[in-house]
């Protein structure tokens, strides 16, 4: 057996900032994260984007735990403002939707991870540090259906519409429009803010030469996209 002198070095505190719109959520973590205050010390919390944003300018915290909602803004938003500003900061999503389509929308963005909210705190903390050491942390609920989804992409089963250009944003907004739903309806739906999905819109209206949400839909029905 190494001797004292020969075993590795403790692994520093993980400096945390959590994100939640809800006040109990946060003091929940906070009391369950306490256990391990020599692996995870929490340099704040927010409870909004903007309070999150300059959390994060202050503190440049080793990573953040954030909700995919915020109220009215998205987690999503968040972590692909933090990743773009502060790219050594490690951002998870953390979350009650078992859904490999929100998954997938936090890897668009530069997220370290996507676990949901009833993990424990063990496990947590683990997951934290992997995301801090540059692995993507994924929960094992959703690892089987993600791995299904690789290989469909993998044989050539990409998204409605792609053979349009459109990116599979466009293409999920497309399908929700072709459901009828408002604007806010699709931001609600694909976590994201009203002006994103104006920007979507714009961005599918020009790739399937159209001016308005009728004319979208009426070339999505008619190429057989969404039926």
């Amino acid at each position: 057996m190494p001797s004292p002198a020969e075993a590795p070095a403790p692994r520093p505190a993980l400096r945390l900032v959590l994100v939640d719109d809800h006040e109990m959520v946060l003091h929940g973590l906070t009391a369950m994260l306490a256990h391990f205050s020599d692996q995870v010390v929490i340099a704040g919390t927010a409870t909004t984007y903007d309070q999150a944003l300059a959390l994060v300018d202050r503190t440049r915290p080793d990573v953040v735990l954030c909700d995919v909602r915020l109220g009215r803004t998205s987690g999503i938003d968040l972590c692909q403002a933090i990743t773009t500003a502060y790219p050594e900061v490690s951002v998870v999503l953390l979350s009650v939707y078992d859904d490999e389509h929100y998954l997938f929308q936090a890897l668009r963005v530069g997220a370290r991870g996507y676990i949901l909210k009833r993990v424990d705190a063990a496990e947590l903390v683990t997951h934290l540090q992997r995301a801090c050491d540059g692995e993507t942390v994924v929960d094992p609920a959703l690892a089987g259906r993600v791995a299904l989804s690789a290989a469909r992409i993998h044989a050539g089963e990409f998204w409605p519409g792609a053979h349009l250009g459109l990116t599979q944003r466009e293409s999920e907004v497309l399908e929700l429009l072709v459901a009828g739903r408002s604007n806010r309806a699709i931001a609600s739906t694909l976590v994201i803010s009203e002006d994103t999905v104006k920007t979507h819109l714009r961005g599918l209206y020009r790739k399937l030469e159209v001016t308005d949400r009728a004319g979208a839909v009426s070339v999505a029905l008619r190429e057989g996209i969404f039926r």
